[in-house]
C-alpha cells in the first residue's frame, strides 16, 4: 500500500511538471540574441485580435482559449472578469466552532500587452546563471546535440508554466481538457528575455558554462559562440558575509563606500534598461548563500534606518544592497538563497516604493519532494516524527557551504519546509510538539552539480506501529533551479500587470508588495505580515492556478467531479449528451448472484456465491 502511494506521488510530480512536461510552447518573439535567420511566431493579442481562440482537445497541447461568459470582457488593453470569491469565517464560541460562509465579488483586470522584459542575475557566472541563459539561447536556438542515449533537444521541462498543464473542464465526452499553463493569461515568451547581470568573477558566460560541468559537450560547443560575448558587470564583494574559500574568484568587484556601490548598481540598472530598449527589468538573487545579518533596531528595522545604514557603511550584506537598488529603480527583486537578505527595513520600503520582492531560496530539489512526502503523510494520519536528510554536493554552492555561517543559512530554510503541514493536524501533535528534524550537508567535489540526497521518514502507525522511509533522489541541481528562476520571472512579471478591486473597495490595486503567490517555488517563502505560511506543495501549486483561473473568470479547481459520482447525472454541460460514465469498464456486466448481489468481490466474480434460503 505504501508503495502504491509513493508511486502516486512521483506521478504527481510529474504533472507538475518537474519530472516530466508537455512538449515545448511554440516560439513568440525575438530576443536580442536571436540569430536573425530564426522565424518569429506571431502572438495573436499583439496584432489587436482581442479573443483569440484556437480549437481544443483533451490530448491538446498547445492553445489558448476564450471564456465564453458575461462576467468576463476581451477588451484590445486588458481582460477584465467578475469573479466571486467564497471562503469561511469561523468564530469560538462557549467551545463551539462556527463557521460563516462568506462571499467577495472582485473584478479583475489583467493588461494584454506583453512587455520586453530584461533579467539581471546577481551571480550571473554561477552554475544557475550560467544554465539559465544557456537553457533560454539552447530554445531560442532550437539546438540538438547528441549524447550516449540519443540526440536530445532543447526544452523547458522543470518549468511550471512551460512544461506545466492546468485543466480547463470536460469537454462533451465528459474528458478533461488540459492546457498549457502559460496559456491561462499572455505571459513573457522565455526565448524572448534579455538577460544581464553580475557576478565578482570575471569570466564570461561561456568559460562560466564549461566551469560549472552542467551541460553535455556536445550543446557548450554549439553555445560558446553565442555565450563567450556575455561577460558579468562588477558586483559587491563583502569577505564576512560569504566563505573565505571563494576569495579565490573574486576579482571583478565594485569598489568604494556601501553608498558608492549603490549607486553604481543602481546605474548598471539603468544601463542596462536603456541599452537594451526594455520595458521592465527583475533582479534575481542566484549568487552565494550569505550568513544571516542580525535585524537590529535603528540599524536596519525600517526603511528609513536601513538607508542611514548603507550612506554610514555601517552593516549591511551584498545581497540586501542589490535588493535596496532594485527597488529604488522600481524592479522587483526575488531572492533564491536562504540568507535573510529581505531585512524589515528592505520589506517597508519595498511597500513604500509598490516594487514586489519574494524569496527566500530556490525549492528545487529534495526540500520539494519533502514538501509533497509530509504533506502525505501527515494528510493520510500518519504522525511522522523524525525526519533526518542528509545531502552531499561538489558544486560552488556546496564548496560555500562548508562554512558553518553560510551551511546555518541554508539549515534554517530546509528545515521550516514541514511546519504549516504539523500545525495543520491538533490531532496528531499537540500544541508545540514537531517531529526531529536534522539536516546535513557537505561538500564532495568529485560529484559536482549532481548533487545527492538521503532522506529518512519515520511515522506512527495505530497500536504502537512504525512506518520507515528512506529515499534516495540524485538532482542535477542547477537543471532543477534554472527553470525556476524562469517562473519566478514570468509569473512576477505577469503579477505587474494584474490589478483587481472589490464592491466594497472599488479603487484599483494591485497584490502586496510581498509576492506571497510565488511560494511554490520558494523552500522559506516571505509572506505579507500577519499571513499563514504555506509550504504543502500542492496548496501552494492550487493558489497560483486558482489565482490565474479567477483573473479570467474560471471557477477554482475543485477535483469534485461531481458529474461523475451521481446515481441520476443531472448535470448538464454543453455539447452531446452521454453517458453517465463515459470510461469504458474493463471487464463485462457483473453477472447477478442467486443472492440478488451483483458486483464484483475483491475482483472475483459473484457467480458461485452459496444460494441464500428461502422461507
Amino acid at each position: 500500500m505504501m508503495k502504491t502511494a509513493v508511486t502516486a506521488l512521483f506521478y504527481c510530480f510529474s504533472q507538475l511538471g518537474w519530472l516530466a512536461g508537455a512538449a515545448p510552447v511554440p516560439m513568440m518573439g525575438m530576443g536580442t540574441l536571436r540569430p536573425s535567420g530564426i522565424p518569429q511566431a506571431r502572438d495573436a493579442s499583439r496584432d489587436g485580435c482581442p479573443c483569440p481562440m484556437f480549437q481544443l482537445s483533451a490530448m491538446e497541447a498547445t492553445a489558448e482559449f476564450v471564456v465564453e461568459s458575461p462576467d468576463v470582457v476581451y477588451g484590445p488593453d486588458a481582460i477584465e472578469a467578475q469573479y466571486e470569491y467564497r471562503t469561511t469565517c469561523v468564530s469560538r464560541e462557549g467551545g463551539v466552532l462556527k463557521v460563516y460562509p462568506t462571499s467577495t465579488r472582485f473584478t479583475f483586470r489583467t493588461v494584454r500587452q506583453v512587455p520586453r522584459l530584461g533579467v539581471m542575475l546577481v551571480g550571473w557566472g554561477g552554475n544557475n546563471g550560467s544554465t539559465l541563459t544557456a537553457a533560454v539561447l539552447a530554445n531560442r536556438l532550437r539546438l540538438s546535440w547528441p549524447t550516449r542515449t540519443g540526440r536530445k533537444e532543447a526544452n523547458y521541462y522543470g518549468s511550471l508554466t512551460q512544461a506545466g498543464t492546468v485543466s480547463l473542464g470536460l469537454d462533451a465526452e465528459g474528458q478533461e481538457v488540459f492546457v498549457p499553463f502559460s496559456a491561462l493569461l499572455p505571459m513573457v515568451a522565455p526565448d524572448d528575455l534579455v538577460f544581464d547581470g553580475w557576478d565578482i568573477s570575471s569570466v564570461n558566460l561561456a568559460e562560466a558554462m564549461r566551469r560549472a560541468q552542467v551541460l553535455d559537450w556536445g550543446l557548450q560547443e554549439q553555445l560558446w559562440p553565442h555565450m563567450e560575448s556575455l561577460r558579468p558587470r562588477p558586483s559587491v564583494y563583502i569577505p564576512e558575509f560569504i566563505a573565505a574559500n571563494q576569495s579565490a574568484r573574486a576579482d571583478n568587484l565594485i569598489l568604494g563606500t556601501r553608498a558608492q556601490q549603490l549607486e553604481q548598481i543602481r546605474r548598471d540598472i539603468r544601463d542596462f534598461r536603456s541599452s537594451a530598449g526594455l520595458d521592465k527589468v527583475i533582479v534575481l538573487w542566484t549568487a552565494n548563500t550569505e550568513r544571516f545579518c542580525e535585524v537590529v533596531p535603528g540599524l536596519n528595522d525600517t526603511a528609513e534606518n536601513l538607508l542611514r545604514t548603507i550612506q554610514l557603511g555601517l552593516e549591511v550584506s551584498p545581497s540586501t544592497l542589490f535588493a535596496v537598488a532594485s527597488i529604488l529603480e522600481g524592479c522587483a527583486f526575488l531572492n533564491g538563497s536562504p540568507q535573510n537578505t529581505l531585512v524589515p527595513g528592505a520589506l517597508e520600503l519595498a511597500r513604500q516604493r509598490r516594487v514586489f520582492v519574494g524569496g527566500d531560496d530556490f525549492k528545487s530539489g529534495q526540500t520539494k519532494v519533502k514538501s509533497v512526502l509530509v504533506d502525505f503523510l501527515i494528510g493520510s494520519g500518519l504522525k511522522t516524527m523524525s525526519i533526518v536528510s542528509y545531502n552531499h554536493l561538489g558544486n560552488n554552492d556546496g564548496q560555500n557551504l562548508s562554512a558553518p555561517p553560510q551551511f546555518r543559512s541554508k539549515e534554517v530554510s530546509k528545515s521550516s519546509v514541514v511546519d504549516d503541514m504539523v500545525q495543520s493536524n491538533p490531532v496528531l501533535y499537540a500544541p508545540g510538539e514537531e517531529p526531529d528534524h536534522c539536516v546535513v550537508i557537505k561538500y564532495v567535489p568529485y560529484v559536482g552539480d549532481s548533487k545527492r540526497a538521503l532522506d529518512e521518514y519515520t511515522s506512527e502507525l495505530m497500536l504502537g506501529g512504525t512506518n520507515t522511509l528512506v529515499l534516495h533522489n540524485t538532482c542535477e541541481d542547477s537543471l532543477l533551479a534554472a527553470p525556476i528562476m524562469l517562473d519566478l520571472v514570468l509569473l512576477t512579471e505577469l503579477c505587474q500587470r494584474v490589478s483587481f478591486c472589490t464592491d466594497a473597495d472599488p479603487e484599483p490595486q494591485t497584490f502586496h508588495s510581498v509576492l506571497s503567490l510565488l511560494s511554490f517555488l520558494f523552500k522559506a517563502p516571505l509572506v505579507p505580515p500577519g499571513s499563514p505560511v504555506v509550504n504543502a506543495l500542492f496548496r501552494q501549486r492550487s493558489c497560483i492556478e486558482n489565482i490565474l483561473r479567477a483573473c479570467v473568470g474560471l471557477p477554482p479547481q475543485n477535483h469534485m467531479l461531481l458529474e461523475h459520482k451521481m446515481e441520476r447525472p443531472g448535470l448538464t454541460r454543453g455539447g452531446a449528451v452521454v453517458a453517465a460514465c463515459p470510461v469504458p469498464c474493463k471487464k463485462g456486466p457483473a453477472p447477478t448472484a442467486p443472492n440478488g448481489c451483483t458486483g464484483d468481490a475483491n475482483g472475483h466474480s459473484q457467480v458461485d456465491a452459496p444460494q441464500m434460503p428461502t422461507t
